[in-house]
């Protein structure tokens, strides 16, 4: 699942050569004398856009501040909606909540990302941006949620947490609405321990982002910067430099990540066919991370009880369903009224699809370093538990 699995040797190197040639310097910006033409942070942007095929990277402290961010640097603000969907991080919700802006919440189907043929129905007027969630590692239908954006003049802005070197169609996830927003967090394929970014192709977006995420700095090449002009409030949600150094060193074995992950996933699957239960669908196999393996039984009951079973069995289950509360908007009565527009998922209403969804699914976490060994433990489990 994540880029901790493979954090060793190089990234011990690589903050060794950072602070020798350095004189470790952790700030992103400014010490010019001391740190010997050593910006990491810069780099590491650089070789963020460079990697996902954006025109600009900003990166930030945290995933959950990459979606503030990106939000502000939109535009959206007071007044304005912004619709996401129900299956999602808490971080998502608090971001739109945070720019003053009211959270709408849409329907999922069985990929568990956004369910398109019904979003329309949750445009209003005051709706400023759409922020499709490619949730547990399976790209969301992206494409045609930034087509229905642009017929009604909204931003879209993809929240990758979940998913970051995934794609839709061959385009890298993140990339194909306004701006997109990744998570570099100790449990994401890309770790920078925290962290995160906002990438875009639109100049303006990017250097607004730039603005917010560093007390409304304009980077004006003109003037020293403590000199330098500021036309937009901002805030401190600057990454460091050690952060940075890692970051370029996981950056460069994503692929292997993914493709590692893909090839146990496909693996476990096999391992798992004939067994009475239906396997969540993927809207674009090739563009999925392979880092979650998700089933759904018939019953909430059916599904307790075979997590209970997994649990006895040492076999880990990821967010579905034990931290469940923390992914479903059903559940967050501390941030949203469960009434119509802001949250469309009343559990235990017949019209709310996404809670019999995610109180069926059982979702497995998929390893890098999983050997057929582990692989074939897991699978007998599940069996077990299933049957």
């Amino acid at each position: 699942m994540p880029g901790w699995e493979l954090i060793g040797g190089e990234e011990r190197s690589a903050l060794i050569e950072w602070f020798d040639s350095s004189n470790g310097v952790m700030f992103a910006h400014g010490f010019d004398a001391r740190r010997n033409g050593v910006y990491k942070v810069r780099e590491f942007e650089h070789a963020l856009a460079s990697h996902f095929g954006s025109t600009y990277a900003q990166v930030v402290s945290s995933g959950s501040a990459a979606l503030l961010v990106g939000l502000r640097a939109l535009g959206v603000g007071q007044g304005d909606e912004v619709v996401t969907q129900a299956f999602t991080f808490v971080a998502t919700v608090e971001a739109i909540l945070e720019v003053g802006a009211t959270p709408v919440i849409a329907e999922i189907d069985e990929s568990l990302n956004i369910d398109v043929d019904r979003l329309e129905e949750r445009l209003t007027p005051r709706t400023r941006a759409i922020v499709p969630v490619h949730m547990a590692g399976a790209p969301a239908r992206v494409g045609p949620v930034v087509e229905m954006a642009a017929r009604h003049r909204l931003f879209v802005l993809e929240d990758v947490a979940q998913s970051v070197g995934g794609s839709w169609h061959g385009q890298s996830l993140g990339t194909i609405g306004n701006a997109g927003t990744l998570s570099f967090d100790f449990a994401k394929n890309l770790t920078t321990g925290e962290g995160g970014a906002v990438v875009t192709d639109d100049i303006g977006v990017y250097e607004r982002a730039r603005a917010l995420h560093d007390h409304g700095h304009e980077y004006n090449a003109a003037l020293p910067r403590g000199r330098d002009t500021r036309s937009l409030p901002g805030f401190n949600y600057r990454m460091s430099e050690p952060q940075a150094a890692v970051g370029l060193v996981q950056l460069r074995k994503l692929d292997r990540v993914v493709a590692a992950q893909r090839e146990n996933k496909a693996r476990l699957k096999s391992l798992l066919e004939g067994l009475p239960v239906q396997f969540r669908r993927i809207d674009d196999e090739a563009g999925d991370v392979g880092d979650t393996l998700v089933f759904f039984l018939d019953t909430e009951q059916e599904a307790t009880q075979v997590a209970r079973a997994l649990g006895a069995s040492d076999v880990p289950t990821k967010n579905l369903p034990d931290a469940l509360d923390w992914h479903f908007a059903g559940t967050w009565a501390h941030l949203l009224e469960l009434g119509d527009p802001p949250c469309a998922c009343h559990p235990g209403s017949a019209e709310c699809r996404c809670a019999s969804l995610l109180r069926r699914a059982i979702a497995l976490p998929v390893n890098v370093l999983m050997d057929d060994a582990e692989l074939a433990r897991v699978a007998r489990a599940v069996a077990e538990a299933v049957s």
